[in-house]
């Protein structure tokens, strides 16, 4: 299946509130009845008051895509009364050259440890906008049940395209702005302890707009329709069945265990897609902690096949950006076909409580190494991407997760900033 975390841009400054905010001198914390905040109830409520921690921080964020973001941000972190997070809200006003002033709010609620909500809402003052909803609930029949839902729109002006298969030059690049919207919604059924059985669908449609990048060539200046498809905009239709197996300790920030899961998405045109064509994609990971936990051996294999005629390039198998291949932008290789491998040494350096919020502080060297190709048959090694680096993180358990991942590829280092591992 095509690359989900690069098809609906992230959340690019919001994503820096914990790697950045932890290392400020700033912020308090307040003790507020929980009447005046009017936040979601949970299924471990608070006392009569809830801890409020407010950090006001700068944003400095960068990309190889987006280039350079500066701005401000205050995040609001509510607690339980077992000090957990159960509510992040940041507001925050950036700006970029390329896409001028953005205004943003971003929020997060975990509910219960089976129930989570986040939100984005965003503008900037030329072409960029992310309009977002994700929720998820495996509360229902006991827990075997799980919902997941995410709704979209969206515009990024900095979308690059290099032209397909492993060698495709970065003398070719070319920019476009991809303004999309969808959704994608799923029903997973546990089958004993460590199965689970599930069943999506997903929608998108997607329009091809000039980019906010002026200084290098617009997409359709070097392609055509006839040698890359969608390059006139597309949707697709999709329904997906996908087997898995876990035994991860959390699901949010696992320390051990493994997981493995089998997809099949058909698109097919007979429900409104661009064409029939199939996805396949088989994914295994495994966390190996070591001196209890301080040690955490970390390692992901991935391959994804795209099978059918005149498939979207955006719909293709994809490599590239801030949970693949490290030391690249989004979306920088395309084919028929990928094969990844991520490794990761995660290490807890010390524990650390900064204004009222305890995180686990890690440093993680890593190594990705990744390809496409027309096919697995067809894999050559010198089509291999080797791109070393290393990562910086925060961790507010059970739940929050502020990364900077810095990698190094054949096109120059790339900087990634986020909330969440990478895989």
């Amino acid at each position: 299946m095509p690359n989900f975390h690069s098809i609906h841009a992230p959340i690019r400054c919001v994503r820096t509130i914990f790697c950045a905010s932890l290392l400020l001198l700033a912020g308090c914390t307040s003790y507020i009845p929980r009447e005046k905040l009017y936040l979601p109830s949970t299924d471990n409520p608070a006392e009569a008051t809830i801890k409020l921690v407010t950090i006001p921080l700068p944003v400095i964020a960068a990309s190889p895509n987006e280039g350079i973001t500066s701005g401000a941000l205050t995040a609001f972190l509510a607690h339980n009364k077992d000090d957990e997070v159960t509510t992040l809200l940041a507001p925050q006003v950036t700006h970029n050259d390329n896409f001028g002033v953005t205004a943003s709010l971003y929020g997060a609620f975990y509910l219960s440890p089976d129930r989570y909500a986040e939100f984005n809402l965003s503008r900037s003052g030329r072409i960029n906008h992310d309009y977002e909803l994700r929720v998820r609930d495996s509360y229902q029949l006991v827990n075997k049940l799980e919902l997941n839902g995410f709704v979209f729109k969206l515009a990024d002006g900095s979308s690059r395209f290099f032209g397909f298969n492993a060698k495709s030059p970065q003398q070719m690049e070319t920019n476009y702005a991809n303004d999309e919207y969808g959704y994608n919604i799923s029903a997973g059924y546990k089958l004993g302890r460590h199965y689970q059985v599930t069943l999506g669908d997903r929608l998108r449609d997607v329009k091809i707009r000039p980019g906010a990048f002026g200084g290098l060539p617009d997409i359709k200046d070097k392609f055509s329709s006839a040698t890359v498809p969608g390059i006139e905009g597309f949707t697709t239709h999709a329904m997906r069945i996908s087997l898995s197996y876990s035994t991860l300790d959390n699901r949010d920030t696992p320390t051990s265990g493994g997981y493995t899961r089998i997809s099949i998405e058909p698109t097919l045109k007979a429900l409104g897609g661009a064409g029939d064509y199939r996805h396949y994609e088989v994914e295994t990971k495994g966390f190996i902690p070591l001196s209890d936990g301080r040690y955490i051996s970390v390692f992901r294999f991935m391959y994804n096949q795209t099978l059918g005629d005149t498939v979207p390039f955006l719909e293709q198998s994809i490599i590239g950006g801030e949970t693949t291949l490290r030391g690249y932008g989004r979306n920088r290789f395309i084919d028929n076909s990928f094969l990844l491998c991520n490794l990761e040494e995660r290490i807890r350096l010390f524990r650390w409580e900064v204004f009222s919020v305890t995180a686990d502080w890690e440093v993680a060297p890593f190594i990705d190494l990744g390809a496409v190709m027309e096919s697995l048959d067809m894999a050559r090694k010198s089509d291999f991407e080797f791109n070393p680096g290393i990562g910086f993180r925060a961790i507010v358990r059970p739940n929050i997760v502020g990364r900077v991942d810095v990698g190094f590829g054949k096109d120059g280092p790339a900087v990634f900033v986020g909330l969440g591992y990478p895989f």
